[in-house]
């Protein structure tokens, strides 16, 4: 099934767990992400970050996931992760995306909610939700990149959801994109204070190299939408080269999407555990 990332998340509130949301980079991680989910039942959001779309584009991704979709059983939505720009995000929602985020977290206030606030009307005007994010998430995503990990104000991100309107808010707690060279300090408590002001879902990135046990304090807090990315591509990375290593003689490309597949889908099930999304489709 096809579908926005509207209900999924308001049932997670509801619930108390996290939907899983995997970023993927082409057709295998787009199967395998979607095999995981029916495997567990869970709802599933699948991701494109601008340096993935600029890849390929974002209407092939839109194409093959809705195809991918439409032959599930269970919920699945295609988010555009770190929207870049007011016109990536409105033409990911024309192309048919279910889902966008514009990232305006590298600007000031005042131009992050005016910013949001355009993306949020088209996507209200057109059923899509729209995602924000307040604060900065360090490291690197793709062309995305901070060297700063800022904490976001609660009274900041009351201001922001009220004038915004968007429908999911991504805070800063101590979280970085890419791999972790040092054990981060997470505000956790920060998800809480936020939580206090903000009634609309909540969402964690950066969350790839975290602890089960982290992950799941920052759901008990409040945190309904985790994003993966890195620890997919590596996992698909290891199990390429392990086949390859293994065997020189493989000219087949399909030899290496199937094993590429079977370790994302094993991660993806994993990590969907752990939000607590597995049964809740």
């Amino acid at each position: 099934m096809y579908v926005t990332s509207k209900e999924m998340l308001t049932e997670a509130q509801k619930g108390g767990y996290a939907v899983g949301a995997f970023n993927a980079e082409n057709m295998e991680m787009i199967r395998a992400i979607i095999a995981a989910a029916e495997e567990l039942k869970a709802p599933v959001m699948i991701q494109t970050t601008p340096g993935t779309v600029k890849y390929a584009s974002l209407e092939t991704f839109a194409a093959i996931t809705k195809a991918e979709a439409e032959k599930a059983t269970v919920p699945v939505c295609l988010h555009l992760d770190h929207g870049s720009s007011f016109e990536m995000a409105v033409k990911a929602i024309q192309v048919g995306y279910s889902s966008v985020m514009i990232d305006g977290s590298k600007l000031d206030l005042e131009a992050n909610i005016a910013l949001s606030k355009r993306v949020a009307d088209v996507g209200r005007a057109c059923g899509v939700p729209v995602e924000a994010e307040l604060g900065k998430v360090g490291g690197k995503e793709d062309d995305t990149e901070s060297k700063e990990s800022a904490y976001t104000d609660p009274v900041e991100a009351k201001r922001f959801v009220e004038e915004t309107e968007v429908d999911f808010l991504a805070i800063g707690i101590g979280t970085a994109h890419g791999v972790y060279k040092v054990k981060p300090v997470l505000n956790t408590q920060r998800i809480t204070e936020v939580r206090e002001v903000v009634s609309i879902p909540l969402v964690l990135h950066g969350s790839s190299g975290l602890t089960d046990d982290d992950v799941k304090d920052c759901v008990k807090r409040g945190m309904c939408k985790v994003n993966f990315a890195t620890e997919l591509r590596q996992e698909y990375l290891r199990a390429t080269r392990e086949l390859l290593n293994a065997d020189a003689t493989i000219i087949d490309p399909k030899k290496i999407g199937e094993a590429a597949m079977k370790a994302v889908k094993a991660q993806v099930e994993y990590r969907m555990k752990v939000c607590g999304c597995d049964g809740k489709a």
